[in-house]
């Protein structure tokens, strides 16, 4: 009778190894190159709600005329973040894994790549006639001539010599390929980062100033703004700048030049700049660009009591010829000076077209210059109850037309009245608008972006690391003299490269200068089609 050997249960691996193994197997997937790039298409496809829905961080009051226009899908959009997109927890948690599938891909590559720069170059194989490029030598070769021509064509050597008297130089060239491939992978993680820094903590306001007109840094005073997640508006820099002169010069119906004389006072400081375009003001790591400019038409009002209001109003460029629209609002106009008396529906408005260039002779308003030759106001006016009252937020280049249309503001002029500098339009009830003259003011944007230099410094990483990752060929090249006296020459490709025979052949001619490079060993011919 016979025992059999039964053997003992396989014990079921603790949890701890489960978890570790089970930990090991994702992070290998998720830092495969395959995983970063299905990350970077997620996060376009993460991006495309961002450029179809207004955003919060750029325009909140577009995102409040999207919730007018459509009150019952806002609301759910915005569940999802559709008006917050890129401070949202899934565009959030797409980026973060970005970051991390990346770091985790290049890191251990960038360990490689160093031990690969400092380690020996390879040996060669025993039998050097199964590689791509062989050559059995029929005349001497000299070891410090080869030596000194490797050298000279910044080929990385090594020197061998075995007990039974070989000697092999191995020689090779190209690593710069991986080093502009990891440069290139690099400047990614680089460029990730500084956009996320830009979007957490980066902010700008945009501002139009007359001539002669001051503002300070804070955000009430800004026509236009937007706040990274992780900036406090109490925060920002104190500066207070004034736009003490503009110039605006033109040539063939368009902008040459802006120049812009401004001074400021910061932290006690005063000082002076010339404003131009590409060329930024720097207060306190804060940069103030010249972006733009337009015309600010100044009337006077006289109500028919006789009080006066004289107005300087900025007016936004319709087309590249500056034809300008806005509106002059006086919501304080037709108060009786004996009683004091205010008569809400007493007040007056003017819907406005700014002309730079008018041209009489043509029935065309518009012009087509953007220069001031003949500027035109072209007027209608309403009178009534401009809607200022009711505390709701509304354009300051338009008349209210809600109050229009609900018969609150009524239509003075029936026909769109024209009036030059120094004209003045007349209404019924002996009112007058004059238009006095034009100033200029310019488009200020102040922006504050500590992602900018990074996104900088990875985009420099690209280009540097972009060229010798396209260029450059890696390849190994080897010189064995035998203890029988004969030499061979062999060449390996490590990537596509179509050069390779050429160029170790005029290598053997240079180590070797009696030697003919089209004569081929036997060996070769065997492996004619590799090489």
């Amino acid at each position: 009778m016979t025992a059999t050997l039964t053997p003992p249960p396989r014990s079921k691996p603790k949890a701890a190894k489960r978890f570790r193994a089970f930990a090991r197997r994702w992070w290998h997937q998720l830092t495969a190159m395959r995983t970063a790039l299905l990350l970077l298409l997620a996060l376009a496809l993460a991006a495309i709600p961002g450029s179809t829905f207004p955003q919060r961080s750029i325009s909140a009051v577009d995102v409040s005329a999207y919730y007018d226009q459509h009150p019952d899908l806002a609301p759910w959009l915005d569940r999802v973040w559709a008006f917050d997109v890129y401070t949202s927890p899934w565009f959030s948690a797409i980026y973060l894994l970005l970051m991390v599938s990346l770091v985790g891909c290049i890191l251990p590559r960038l360990g490689v790549h160093w031990k690969a720069l400092r380690a020996k170059v390879p040996d060669a194989p025993r039998r050097m006639s199964i590689l791509p490029y062989h050559r059995t030598l029929d005349v001497e070769a000299n070891q410090s001539l080869a030596r000194a021509v490797l050298k000279q064509r910044r080929w990385r050597t090594t020197v061998r010599e075995a007990e039974d008297g070989t000697v092999t130089i191995s020689a090779e060239k190209g690593q710069l390929r991986e080093t502009g491939n990891l440069l290139f992978h690099s400047s990614v993680i680089f460029m990730l980062v500084g956009v996320a820094l830009g979007s957490l903590m980066s902010w700008y306001g945009n501002r139009i100033l007359s001539e002669d007109k001051s503002y300070c840094n804070n955000l009430q005073q800004y026509d236009e703004y937007g706040l990274g997640a992780w900036v406090d508006e109490t925060a920002l820099p104190q500066f207070c700048l004034t736009l003490d002169d503009f110039d605006a010069q033109f040539h063939n119906g368009g902008p040459t030049a802006y120049d812009a004389a401004v001074s400021y006072e910061a932290a006690g400081e005063e000082g002076d700049y010339a404003l131009e375009v590409n060329h930024p003001l720097n207060i306190d790591g804060t940069n103030v660009f010249l972006i733009g400019h337009g015309y600010t038409p100044v009337v006077t009002y006289t109500d028919r009591y006789g009080q006066t209001q004289t107005l300087h109003q900025e007016f936004l460029a319709m087309d590249a010829a500056m034809n300008s629209e806005g509106a002059f609002k006086f919501p304080d106009a037709n108060v009786d000076p004996e009683t004091g008396v205010v008569d809400e529906d007493a007040e007056v408005g003017f819907d406005a077209i700014f002309v730079p260039t008018f041209d009489d002779s043509t029935a065309m308003l518009l012009g087509t210059n953007p220069e001031l030759d003949n500027p035109v106001l072209a007027l209608t006016a309403y009178t009534g109850d401009l809607g200022l009252a009711d505390g709701q937020p509304e354009s300051v280049y338009a008349v209210n037309e809600a109050q229009i249309a609900s018969g609150n503001l009524e239509q003075v002029n029936d026909e769109v009245e024209v009036i030059g500098v120094g004209d003045s339009m007349t209404l019924p009830d002996g009112s007058s608008l004059a238009f006095d003259g034009v100033e200029q003011y310019a488009v200020l944007q102040v922006r504050h972006d500590p992602g900018g230099p990074v996104v900088l410094a990875g985009a420099i990483l690209l280009l540097g690391g972009l060229l010798p990752a396209l260029a450059v060929r890696r390849r190994r090249f080897w010189i064995r003299w035998n203890p029988d006296g004969t030499v061979e020459t062999a060449g390996l490709n490590r990537n596509d490269y179509d050069g390779l025979e050429e160029e170790c052949d005029e290598l053997t001619a240079l180590i070797a200068p009696g030697h003919e490079p089209s004569q081929a060993s036997s060996s070769d011919e065997s492996i004619g089609g590799r090489q």
